[in-house]
């Protein structure tokens, strides 16, 4: 079914709507997160649809969601038409899935970041309360506790 003009934004529209700039929005579109139709004058038009499209990559960034993994949240939806309650349903119960496990992250390094800092010797290889005897640098490079391995 052909759209009327009234459903599609032009690009600076949809600037002003989303409150990107033209030129994020371009990156959008070249990473294919939305999509556009080109009018009789060869310029661009968006769906309606791409003022939420684009919002939710907005809030998606701002969890922490790479570009690549807000292309697969995105490739899920449906393609000019309005995303339905249940289709933001399915997509928040993966997200809150990684925020928590985001936050059981955050918490571990927290917590052990507390107890190095409190220390005060801020050497793994010194440190007699997490790594007694340098025993961490036997489990590899980097920060081996705060990436969930333990020192005994």
């Amino acid at each position: 079914m052909a759209k009327s003009t009234h459903d599609w934004l032009a690009i600076g529209a949809l600037a002003r709507r989303t409150g990107l700039s033209v030129s994020a929005i371009r990156f959008y579109e070249e990473k294919g997160l939305v999509s556009s139709i080109r009018n009789a004058g060869g310029q661009r038009r968006f769906a309606r649809s791409d003022i939420r499209r684009l919002s939710f990559v907005l809030i998606a960034q701002q969890l922490g969601l790479t570009i690549a993994e807000i292309q697969a949240v995105l490739a899920g939806l449906p393609e000019g038409r309005t995303p339905s309650r249940a289709d933001w349903a399915r997509i928040s119960a993966a997200i809150r899935a990684r925020i928590e496990a985001k936050l059981a992250e955050l918490s571990r390094v927290r917590d052990h970041l507390d107890g190095c800092i409190g220390c005060g010797c801020l050497s793994l290889d010194l440190c007699a309360l997490y790594n007694p005897d340098d025993r961490v640098a036997r489990k590899g490079a980097g920060p081996r506790i705060l990436m969930g391995d333990r020192a005994d």
